[in-house]
């Protein structure tokens, strides 16, 4: 099998991968590393991507990007997802990016941060179809591996270019397509628009996956429903739910959904800060850690007060023992 024939068919079993349904990890600065995509990937999540990571950083080997690029066997499907605004710099840095061996390179033309888009990068990117349309095909040149892209609905109100996006993807030979339902103007405000997310999947015969608004099975399966997407895309709800997954492959499998206890959801926590801890020594891993905990003990009985606590430890068997003896003092069962 040549190389040609190779990525033909790494590009088929992504597609097919995709048509299967189910939730993935969408990609969030600040929340998907290592650990945390581990423990998605644990509870059911289909497929996981990195970071954001400039293609710059990259090209002049920056420290920080070549870590937070790196990922475990145990990610696997695991994608690498690039922003830029240069196709020489998108295509070098996928070609350094494919030598970690990822399952595919994605293209982050949705990211609505202003550090990202005033630099042309991310959804800034769908102001320019003709760039849109040269980063993509450079990427997909430059590396013998399966090639994704995000997008937005557009910038704006006005400015709703997600279908014209999505068919150049096509075009460019890309796997498949993310769309994001708002807009660069709306940021994470206001409701995705599951129409512009309909219309991109109709605009195309690649795989579209929707993302916006899926927080459980039941918004899992409006979105499916209302836009015939091959499946979904799930961030900010896995942050403190991680088990959001579970409930989604369970919805998929057309399995029965039993929400963890609070003794489960600790064990989870105290698994997620030992592998911190692995991946950022002791005192990092700990504070890494304060985040994912917030995130996930928010809601519970006395959650204030525990995170309280927490954050001030500085040590794994202090973390643990402060756990430990919530769950006792609270109960097995609190959800």
């Amino acid at each position: 099998m040549n190389q040609a024939e190779d990525k033909q068919r790494r590009v088929e079993a992504l597609r097919a991968l995709a048509r299967e349904g189910g939730a993935a990890l969408a990609p969030m600065a600040g929340w998907t590393d290592r650990a945390f995509r581990r423990v998605c990937r644990r509870l059911g999540a289909r497929f996981v991507v990195t970071e954001l990571l400039s293609s710059e950083g990259l090209r002049r080997g920056g420290e920080r990007t070549a870590r937070l690029a790196r990922f475990d066997e145990d990610e696997r499907p695991v994608g690498i997802q690039l922003f830029g605004h240069d196709p020489e710099s998108m295509a070098d840095g996928a070609r350094l990016a494919a030598r970690l061996a990822p399952d595919f390179i994605d293209i982050n033309f949705g990211c609505p941060a202003r550090k990202v888009t005033r630099r042309g990068g991310g959804v800034a990117c769908m102001r320019e179809p003709g760039l849109m349309d040269e980063i993509m095909r450079a990427v997909d040149e430059a590396v013998a591996l399966p090639v994704t892209v995000k997008i937005r609905a557009g910038w704006d109100a006005d400015h709703r270019n997600a279908p014209e996006a999505a068919r150049l993807a096509e075009a460019a030979g890309l796997a498949l397509v993310t769309v994001h339902g708002r807009t660069r103007r709306q940021g994470f405000t206001g409701r995705a628009d599951t129409g512009i997310i309909r219309e991109t999947r109709e605009a195309v015969a690649i795989p579209v996956i929707g993302n916006g608004d899926v927080t459980d099975a039941a918004s899992y399966r409006r979105l499916m429903a209302e836009t015939g997407v091959a499946m979904v895309l799930v961030g900010r709800a896995a942050t403190g739910n991680p088990w959001v997954f579970a409930e989604i492959e369970a919805a998929r499998r057309g399995e029965a959904w039993r929400p963890p206890a609070l003794a489960e959801r600790v064990e989870l926590l105290l698994a997620n800060l030992a592998e911190r801890i692995e991946d950022y020594g002791e005192r990092r891993g700990v504070v890494s850690f304060r985040k994912q905990m917030g995130a996930t003990i928010r809601g519970l009985p006395g959650a204030v007060g525990l995170r309280r606590a927490l954050f001030v430890l500085e040590t794994r068997a202090e973390v643990e023992a402060a756990l430990r003896d919530y769950v006792h003092r609270v109960g097995g069962d609190a959800d």
